[in-house]
């Protein structure tokens, strides 16, 4: 017998917050390097430079659900 909350189990809770909740911040993060870019009139080429050294991080995320997504087609 499961426990719910507002009837949705522990691991649907949890999946929801790792997939919306963590992307929400991921966008929050890249508005953070936007605004790190912009205050240190870093340019384009160091506005890329942030947002690559930065956000790389994001895309083995980002990459994990499309490659889910990939073999969950199958």
């Amino acid at each position: 017998m499961e426990h719910t909350i507002l009837g949705l189990t522990e691991a649907q809770i949890a999946g929801f917050g790792l997939s919306f909740g963590v992307g929400a911040f991921m966008v929050y993060m890249l508005f953070i390097i936007g605004q790190l870019a912009w205050e240190s009139k870093a340019g384009r080429f160091g506005t890329f430079v942030l947002f690559l050294g930065l956000g790389f991080g994001m895309v083995g995320f980002v990459a994990k659900f499309v490659i889910q997504w990939l073999i969950g087609r199958h």
